[in-house]
């Protein structure tokens, strides 16, 4: 078994090191967690990417540190089967059985009375009562572990923390919100501008009707526009066929696939030529010559090898990044995009800008009191940000209460009370001065499953009450321009999803940042899901998918929300006959994560990425 143990971590690209007693430790983690070998370099991999280790050797002193995480794990499995033996609403029966006693005590304690009642979307808001009689206040006055929290809105990660001037606000007292309305609103706003480079499909589009042909297209498309650019450059050499005998060394342009199910390893990568050059051929590759790589199935690549037996194709360099057009790589000012609205004459400075960025689920798991949505709408009251975004899931279908059908409204109810009412609100208590913009996650459970996913359709709202005004729904993934500044935006996991296909090779002592390597592939593939084929669990449809995928312009800002840890990273593309493009890439991590807060992004964005300011803040 230790044997099996080590070709799994093998098969994930990490090396054990020649140590007696790590194989006998990591046989007897398997062995008190049940876990097969594959589950514990899955393991390992999770613990390494959210702990941000480098290089690919397990080390012994890496062993205490696993130990805890496999722990944690544990823990949270046994959580989750033990949690939610109640619903809500038997909660709230067992609290108002009783006279007085505790239950009582605790329900009209001074500090659960300052919490919003939820309202019935059907009829007026009438004392927190909704049509059915049900008291649903109550359930709203009840302490959660969420409310109980100390550590309140403590940096978690500070990027260019060094800055003053314009980003003084970063370090301020952030509780103090005693500021009389009156100054807040008689000072001068600066709007931004804001418009839409890519938000693709449209609301109310047809899908799950793609077909074969469309899969055998979009791959062939893929290739073919990828062999175009190479070709165009004039750097690369006469394309040939790399599935045809020869001696000679030639230049070939194909997508990497996998020999067979299960994850990718360096014996069983293949290259898959396009149709017109090869008929559609896969051929073996040999990558025994490269000292480093990585690479991940659907990912498109040039290489250069020779093919001396017809059977393997010997890549002696590999060309990972697409030749960036200038329709991609041209200044924001010359971008075509549709605007939202024309900016005022009051708008903000060019390509200055304030932000706050939150993905979902906005909720925690114990309940649907949506606390940490109310608590980030606060710390956004107080801070005035221009642009304040929100990414799915809103209405998680991953939560417990939601999976086992416990909860007494129509998710789409809910998604109308808990976050449009509230944004509503707080759009009103603003002004016009910030902006809001909605993307929707596949897990979503009171929108469309499917993969690229349609924007919300905000103007279908039948009640009046719900006015969306400063308030923008986007399709995932799409782009967007405020103030010039180009962002991206993708709320499918797709950096976790890399992570457990791709493979990869670095020359001995050599560190490699694993994430930043990961993000840079959507900007080398020009794409914001270059995975093929795609994770189980995404709906993706090929129908749709060739435009609505691909990045239009290189972002500024790319938001690509994971489970992984909360990073902001400077990603660099390019090589020596290239301008260097830069994007700052950030993982703002989950608003809520269990039955406790998570964290989001707070952005300053001045002019360019060194003159930025970024804090990644736990709620």
């Amino acid at each position: 078994m230790e044997e099996e143990i080590k070709s799994e971590f093998n098969n994930c690209s990490f090396s054990i090191e020649e140590d007696d007693q790590i194989l006998p430790t990591l046989l007897t983690y398997c062995i008190n967690y049940k876990l097969s070998p594959l589950d514990l370099a899955s393991s390992w991999e999770a613990y390494y990417l959210s702990s941000q280790l480098t290089g690919s050797v397990v080390k012994n002193a890496h062993l205490d540190g696993f130990l805890l995480h496999l722990q944690n794990e544990a823990k949270e499995k046994l959580n989750k089967e033990e949690a939610n033996v109640y619903s809500s609403n038997d909660i709230d029966i067992l609290m108002h059985n009783g006279s007085g006693g505790p239950d009582e005590a605790i329900q009209n304690s001074p500090s659960s009375q300052n919490q919003r009642p939820v309202f019935d979307v059907s009829t007026p808001h009438t004392n927190g009562k909704s049509q059915s009689g049900k008291d649903l206040g109550a359930s709203a006055n009840r302490l959660t572990p969420f409310g109980q929290r100390t550590a309140k809105f403590s940096p978690h990660f500070v990027f260019n923390n060094a800055l003053n001037g314009a980003n003084e606000l970063a370090n301020q007292e952030i509780n103090n919100s005693d500021e009389d309305e009156i100054i807040r609103r008689v000072r001068p706003g600066q709007k931004c501008s804001l418009s839409v480079i890519s938000s693709q499909p449209q609301s109310g589009c047809r899908f799950m009707y793609d077909r074969t042909e469309n899969r055998f297209n979009f791959l062939e498309n893929r290739i073919r526009k990828s062999t175009g650019m190479f070709t165009r450059t004039g750097l690369y050499g006469e394309l040939a066929d790399a599935t045809v005998a020869s001696e000679e060394e030639i230049f070939a342009v194909g997508i990497i696939a996998c020999d067979a199910e299960g994850h990718l390893n360096d014996k069983s990568v293949l290259l898959q030529c396009s149709a017109e050059h090869s008929c559609g051929q896969r051929v073996r590759l040999d990558l025994h010559n490269l000292t480093k790589f990585s690479l991940f199935p659907g990912q498109v690549v040039g290489i250069q090898g020779r093919n001396p037996s017809g059977h393997y194709f010997v890549a002696l360099k590999v060309f990972d990044s697409l030749p960036i057009p200038n329709e991609i790589a041209c200044p924001p000012a010359k971008k075509q995009a549709s605007p939202i609205e024309d900016a005022p004459s009051t708008s903000s400075p060019s390509r200055v800008l304030s932000a706050i960025i939150a993905s979902g689920p906005f909720t925690t798991s114990d309940n649907l009191l949506f606390e940490p949505l109310q608590e980030l709408l606060a710390y956004a009251r107080r801070r005035e940000p221009q642009l304040l975004i929100l990414m799915g899931p809103f209405v998680d279908s991953e939560h417990p209460n939601i999976k086992k059908g416990t909860v007494d409204r129509s998710f789409r109810d809910i998604f109308l009370i808990e976050i449009i009412s509230r944004l509503q609100d707080f759009t009103q208590y603003m002004g016009s001065n910030t902006h809001v913009i909605l993307l929707p996650s596949i897990r979503d459970a009171h929108h469309d499953f499917v993969f690229p996913q349609a924007s919300f359709d905000l103007n279908l709202l039948e009640d009046s009450r719900y006015q969306v005004d400063d308030i923008t729904s986007l399709a995932n993934p799409s782009s967007f321009s405020a103030n010039e500044i180009i962002f991206g935006c993708c709320t499918v996991d797709v950096l976790k999803q890399l992570s457990g296909e791709e493979i990869s090779r670095n020359p001995p002592n050599e560190l490699s940042d694993r994430i930043g390597i990961l993000a840079t592939h959507l900007l080398k593939q020009q794409s914001f899901y270059p995975l093929y084929p795609p994770a189980i669990g995404v709906p993706l449809d090929f129908s749709l998918a060739p435009e609505a995928l691909k990045i239009p312009s290189f972002p500024d800002v790319l938001l690509l929300p994971s489970d992984l840890a909360p990073f902001i990273k400077v990603l660099s593309i390019g090589n020596e006959n290239e301008e260097v493009i830069k994007t700052m890439c950030v993982n703002p991590g989950r608003l809520a994560k269990g039955i406790g807060g998570g964290t989001f992004l707070e952005l300053h964005y001045n002019r360019q990425i060194e003159k930025t300011n970024a804090s990644i803040i736990r709620i």
